[in-house]
């Protein structure tokens, strides 16, 4: 009886928090519904001259729901009568039910902003819960959306919607979590596992991210830049898209969503592959190659069709340049830091193979994201549209790794240079006489024994050496030059000291704050005095 009272009410807990986390998936998938329904019922609302019932809009928000999970859409009401695949997924619109999943686990381990706790400690119960509940809605609303103007594959549904809400959900238990490592690698091997915590690895993911930004980033940049060059085609394709201020504003919308499409396929153009036009047909910077069939939307006008192979479309490939070069600066800064000793910077090897690692990375991640931004638009000549994913992966790990490793090395062997002269040295005096006053200049370097201490030794003054007979310093002349009263940081120590040291010798040319080595020819009272036996006799006179 004990043993029963204790486990019935575990049981209970279990079950319940289990239910709390499906409502938790329910609801974070009704909140990205509830979002885009509000959107096209505005819009329907605002239309002057809507084609159907507020029905067919909830049915059209549904399918654009789905959309965004990467499912394929179905057009029915075309001019040939047979039905056209709509592939092409705005990229923005996929990181709302990423945020919204991920939002929904992490809260249901950790809890939300308001202070409430969270309903469950299992990183599994969690995952599953809002997994399910996730689904579920999803699964109603592609029944809602069936028989509305744009429904969506079963199949394709079927796969997306719960792989984009598994991703989501799996990243917010994980946060949860604290971000553990070995959980996220605990189904890879172990050898995999050693090589993935080392620090090259680390080294090589963090600047492989940093050159996927600086492609998407370069590529957002020429599809503004071809945006404006053909701001007259995008406007008169946006008025003759739509004739009505709501429906304009619903284009501008759908424009926006598509921008990070639009970046992706403007790295690619820059990467040289470029991207389709339909089947037969690649944009690319040595030119157009076949007839595309284009619809008509802004972004598709604002394409670099029909004008040939401009000097400005060879420019491009400065985007994949500047990437790898990033991808390179991000190496190097943890395998050779500023002012690092060679004994404590990465090997060569070390450094390429980083740069190399990082170069395949970048080309993994430019891969999936062409392999995103792509899809079909309908059936025969727009059955292609957008980048070939393997082929702008390839390039990428050609330009990364090409560039990028030369760069590396040149940027370390660059950092590791011997900034350190050897010795201290004068410019000429005022007046070129001998008594003129002389500013000595220290510069930074290492000694004889290679450490890091300052090195300092009388340099050449008006071309001629303090030991050279002839030369300015030598015995009998004026050598107040090199250690005058401006040279305040040269306190005059012993000169007995300095019988019989080589002043060739680079130890003997160290010096500290302490004391002052002087050449026994600046004192020549103590060139006859004996080390260790007191002053020297004073001269008799003749």
């Amino acid at each position: 009886m004990t043993h029963r009272g204790t486990w019935l009410p575990s049981a209970q807990s279990r079950s319940s928090a289990q239910a709390a986390c499906f409502v938790r998936g329910v609801i974070a998938a009704g909140l990205g519904l509830g979002s885009l329904a509000v959107l096209v019922m505005v819009l329907w609302i605002s239309s002057p001259y809507p084609d159907s019932g507020p029905g067919e809009a909830l049915r059209v928000a549904a399918g654009l729901w789905l959309l965004a999970h990467g499912a394929d859409l179905v057009r029915y009401d075309t001019l040939s009568g047979v039905p056209a695949p709509v592939g092409l997924t705005p990229m923005l619109l996929v990181a709302l039910p990423v945020w919204l999943t991920h939002r929904a686990a992490r809260h249901a381990m950790d809890g939300d902003e308001e202070g409430e706790e969270g309903v469950v400690s299992s990183v599994g119960g969690a995952f599953f819960g809002v997994v399910g509940g996730y689904v579920a809605v999803g699964a109603a609303a592609f029944l809602y959306a069936y028989g509305g103007p744009l429904p969506a594959s079963a199949v394709s549904s079927a796969l997306h919607v719960p792989l984009v809400a598994a991703a989501g959900a799996a990243a917010g238990v994980w946060t949860a979590d604290g971000r553990p490592r070995g959980s996220l690698l605990g189904w890879v091997p172990r050898g995999v596992r050693e090589a993935a915590v080392r620090p090259r690895f680390r080294v090589a993911l963090r600047a492989a991210g940093a050159g996927v930004v600086a492609l998407v980033g370069g590529g957002a940049v020429l599809a503004l830049a071809s945006l404006v060059w053909h701001a007259g085609a995008a406007y008169g394709a946006l008025f003759q898209l739509a004739g009505d201020w709501p429906g304009r504003l619903a284009v501008v919308l759908l424009v926006l969503a598509f921008a990070p499409n639009a970046a992706v396929w403007g790295a690619a153009y820059g990467l040289g592959p470029g991207f389709a036009l339909g089947a037969g047909a690649t944009a690319a910077p040595l030119g157009v190659v076949g007839t595309p069939a284009l619809p008509h939307f802004p972004l598709v006008a604002a394409l670099p069709v029909g004008e040939g192979a401009l000097p400005v479309h060879w420019a491009t490939p400065a985007v994949p340049v500047v990437a790898a070069v990033v991808v390179a600066w991000f190496t190097v800064r943890t395998a050779a830091p500023p002012f690092a000793l060679r004994e404590e910077a990465w090997s060569l090897r070390e450094t390429a193979v980083t740069a190399a690692l990082a170069a395949v990375g970048s080309a993994m991640a430019m891969a999936v994201l062409a392999a995103l931004a792509g899809g079909p638009l309908g059936v025969g000549a727009l059955s292609e549209f957008g980048p070939v994913w393997w082929r702008t992966g390839a390039a990428a790990a050609v330009w990364t790794a090409a560039v990028g490793v030369p760069a590396a090395l040149t940027l370390r062997a660059w950092r590791l240079r011997d900034r350190t002269p050897r010795r201290w040295s004068t410019r000429g005096a005022e007046g070129g006489g001998g008594g003129g006053a002389e500013r000595g200049r220290w510069r930074l370097g290492r000694g004889g024994n290679g450490g890091g201490e300052v090195a300092a030794s009388p340099g050449p003054v008006d071309g001629a050496a303090w030991w050279r007979p002839g030369g300015r310093g030598a015995v009998g002349d004026d050598v107040s030059g090199p250690y005058d009263s401006e040279a305040d940081f040269l306190p005059i120590g012993d000169p007995a000291a300095t019988v019989g040291v080589d002043w060739h010798d680079s130890g003997a040319r160290e010096v500290r704050p302490s004391e002052t080595v002087v050449p026994p020819e600046s004192c020549p009272q103590a060139s006859t005095a004996a080390v260790g036996d007191g002053p020297a006799a004073p001269e008799e006179p003749r």
